[in-house]
């Protein structure tokens, strides 16, 4: 499930995922990102991680073609939250790989300061 979620940043697209993602739900999400895209917004992601359970194929697809369309450059900084040290590494690893974007994974018992990270960009 990929839910959005209000977290008081006004730049920022919030969400929540738990669990396995159907198409609808990754459809929802990229045409947020396209509606920002599309009135010169630059995205800033919270992500907060509760379980991943996979994604459906078809939504793998529209990320694919969202991505194709649009790239990387959208992104200036993400925040994820989540209780898994293991996608902390994970976010640590695309840091560096996407010089451009500001990246940090933070426990879950920090989301203030997730949120912070957010509004300071």
């Amino acid at each position: 499930m990929l839910e959005i979620i209000d977290i008081g940043v006004e730049k920022a697209v919030a969400y929540r995922l738990e669990g396995k993602i159907t198409e609808e739900e990754m459809v929802s999400v990229l045409s947020i990102f396209k509606e920002k895209i599309d009135k010169g917004e630059k995205l800033i992601l919270y992500q907060e991680v509760v379980s991943i359970g996979g994604a459906e194929f078809d939504a793998m697809i529209e990320k694919f073609k969202f991505f194709m369309d649009f790239g990387m450059s959208h992104f200036t900084r993400i925040a994820v939250v989540t209780h898994k040290k293991w996608i902390h590494k994970l976010v640590d690893l695309e840091g560096k790989l996407f010089k451009t974007i500001e990246m940090k994974g933070f426990p879950i018992e920090q989301k203030d300061k997730a949120i912070e990270f957010l509004k300071n960009a």
